[in-house]
């Protein structure tokens, strides 16, 4: 595996490989790595197929953190995380300095103006921002083929495609299925800074998810949804709930009444001083058709 630390080094193994026809496929990442990582890293192995490349990279973002969020005491560990993407088979990491990706007078931003300012937006004012720029200074420094991002966080894979289609950058955005803890809690790099009680508390998100789709399949309508949904976090002492709503699940828009397309259920909760996300798509159980007589 190669590592590349600037941005000069990368495009120059990047130049050697589409002289080659190879088709590259990105996984950005924040490190910590988990399970869920992996199974990105699956994905574009997969998708890059045995003569493609497969590029990683671990960057820890500092413009998608607020003012007062967790920016120091985010987890790093970059010595076990190289080793596991090795071992994964990628075939390049970017492993860039913030100095490496931000001058210190950059004035430039890329902003999704509507997805960026609701939800956890609505939470997080700027982190969207954030995100948007350094995934577009990314896609322009490595000019992926495709890039694997993974469908726990729902509202940053909406503001990359969203993103990806207005700005007509040529990188497709493949969505990958949240990877869980046996006990259903969504793996997250977040999870080793819960404190025991609320790391017991917190599969109280999945069963909140799992009583939803089961809602949904009765019929009963958005409102409804969401009330009892929250009723289920807050039964759980520990959780602090941010927010929850259910949104279309392809376009993120408000919806009411009982459910006539996928939805998206989008759950924000607080345990300590950790925000949890989670999210599951929920359906209507398909319209019945009566049976036909016999003659």
């Amino acid at each position: 595996m190669e590592i590349c630390t600037t941005k000069a080094a990368i495009r120059a193994q990047l130049r050697d490989w589409r002289a080659q026809g190879r088709r590259v496929v990105l996984v950005p990442t924040m490190g910590y790595l988990h399970a869920g990582h992996l199974a990105l890293v699956q994905c574009a192995r997969d998708d890059a197929g045995a003569e493609g490349r497969v590029v990683a990279s671990i960057f820890v973002n500092p413009t998608q953190f607020g003012p007062t969020e967790d920016l120091a005491t985010y987890p790093r560990d970059t010595a076990r995380d190289t080793a596991m993407l090795r071992a994964a088979g990628v075939d390049a990491l970017f492993l860039p300095e913030v100095a490496e990706i931000y001058t210190p007078d950059a004035q430039t931003v890329v902003e999704t103006t509507e997805l960026a300012r609701i939800l956890i937006g609505k939470l997080r004012p700027g982190h969207f921002r954030g995100v948007a720029t350094v995934v577009t200074k990314f896609f322009n420094i490595i000019q992926p083929d495709a890039a694997c991002f993974g469908e726990k966080d729902y509202q940053q894979l909406a503001v990359i495609r969203t993103m990806v289609r207005d700005l007509d950058i040529p990188v497709e955005v493949i969505g990958v299925p949240t990877v869980r803890e046996p006990d259903g809690l969504a793996l997250s790099s977040r999870n080793v800074r819960l404190a025991p009680e609320d790391r017991a508390a917190a599969p109280v998100l999945n069963a909140a998810l799992v009583q939803a789709e089961a809602l949904a399949q009765d019929g009963v309508t958005a409102s409804r949804i969401r009330s009892h949904v929250r009723a289920t976090l807050e039964s759980e002492p520990r959780a602090d709930v941010q927010s929850v709503d259910i949104r279309d699940a392809d376009t993120l828009a408000t919806v009411s009444g009982p459910l006539a397309a996928p939805a998206v259920l989008l759950l924000a909760v607080r345990f300590g001083a950790v925000l949890l996300i989670d999210n599951r798509v929920i359906a209507p159980a398909p319209p019945s058709h009566p049976k036909e007589e016999t003659p």
